[in-house]
Order: C-alpha cells, then sequence, then structure tokens
C-alpha cells in the first residue's frame, strides 16, 4: 500500500480506482527567468499547485489516466516527479494556449523549460514516467496500451524521489482534474525511450 502526501493540500476524493483532485485558481508549478513578452501570456513563477505524491526509491513505472473539462488556459490534469522544489519535471495534460488539447512537458532545474508534445482529440489520456537511474522518460497513449515518448531528460535527483499527481489552473478558476487507474510499478525498463 502506496503512502501519499501533500505539497499543497487540496480537496480530493477517492473511490474504485478514480482520484479527484481539486485545482485551485491560479495555482501552478513553473519557475520562470523573469522574462516577459509584449504579447501573449508568459507563465508566472508559482509553486502553490496541489501535488499529491509518494516517496519511490530507485526505478520506477508510473502509470495513470487523466482526463478534465478544459475550461481555462494552461488547465491541466499533470503527474510529476521531484527531487525538491527547484528540481522536478511534470507531464501535463492542457487546454494549451493555441486552444488545444495537448500533451506538455516542463523539466525544471532552478528554471522552467516548457514544451508542447502532440494534441489530443479527446478529454483523455494515458501518461507515464520511467525512471532509471537519474534519466527519465515521459509518455503518452490514447488506449492505455500503446505508448509513445514525449520527453527524455535528466534530473539530479537522489535514490528517492516524490512522484504523483498534480492540479493546476495557471490562469483560470480552477476545477477538478480526473485520475483513473493509478500504478506505480518497481522495475527497470529495458528501453527508456520506449518505455518498456
Amino acid at each position: 500500500m502506496l503512502h501519499f502526501n501533500w505539497i499543497n493540500e487540496s480537496v480530493i476524493s477517492e473511490e474504485d480506482g478514480r482520484i479527484e483532485l481539486y485545482a485551485p485558481k491560479e495555482t501552478d508549478f513553473f519557475c520562470n527567468n523573469g522574462a516577459i513578452g509584449e504579447e501573449g501570456i508568459t507563465p508566472e513563477s508559482l509553486c502553490n499547485a496541489p501535488f499529491y505524491y509518494t516517496e519511490v526509491a530507485g526505478d520506477f513505472v508510473m502509470r495513470v489516466k487523466v482526463s478534465h473539462d478544459f475550461k481555462d488556459t494552461y488547465d491541466s490534469a499533470s503527474i510529476m516527479v521531484m527531487k525538491d522544489m527547484t528540481n522536478w519535471a511534470k507531464a501535463c495534460f492542457e487546454l494549451t494556449d493555441f486552444n488545444t488539447h495537448a500533451v506538455v512537458s516542463v523539466v525544471t532545474k532552478e528554471e522552467s523549460d516548457d514544451a508542447n508534445g502532440p494534441n489530443i482529440d479527446n478529454n483523455t489520456v494515458w501518461l507515464q514516467i520511467c525512471r532509471s537511474g537519474r534519466s527519465f522518460a515521459f509518455h503518452y497513449s490514447t488506449d492505455g496500451e500503446n505508448y509513445f515518448m514525449m520527453r527524455f531528460f535528466n534530473l539530479p535527483v537522489d535514490e528517492i524521489v516524490k512522484v504523483g499527481l498534480l492540479a493546476q489552473a495557471p490562469l483560470g478558476s480552477g476545477g477538478k482534474r480526473i485520475y483513473e487507474n493509478l500504478s506505480i510499478e518497481r522495475k527497470t525498463v529495458k528501453n527508456i525511450r520506449m518505455g518498456k
């Protein structure tokens, strides 16, 4: 049985393998370097989104099916792996500023980057994190069977990391984020890019 803790506690309900997390308004994890633009929306530096996590030692694979109602720009049901508040990475199923539903990844080592992945023609997707040493990969799946890489990266992690569910609404009024069939398997994948 996995034991979960909170960073930025929020409202949660769990029933029959379905977890609902509430993303409060104007919540995110993003470490901006201060850059802004004349147009568009530049993310603020925020580390106030609810993160419901467990600690895992060594290599693992985490999978979960995510969905939400895509009300406001950057609304997301996400998963995250974290060493500390300035070294972490998240995979998001997000309403982008291009008005698409997309899998998006952010890797933070003091400062955050931001990478939009494929658009998804649905309100539901599977997200996966694989760890092999200090290397990680994010994957997505539309059917829960066939996974495709959206990001490969490294983090300066220790043996134990925090991994779990992140609910965000950086610009919006907030809302429920749905996570189903969460699994964390302690194993080393043969091919981290393939995620298996």
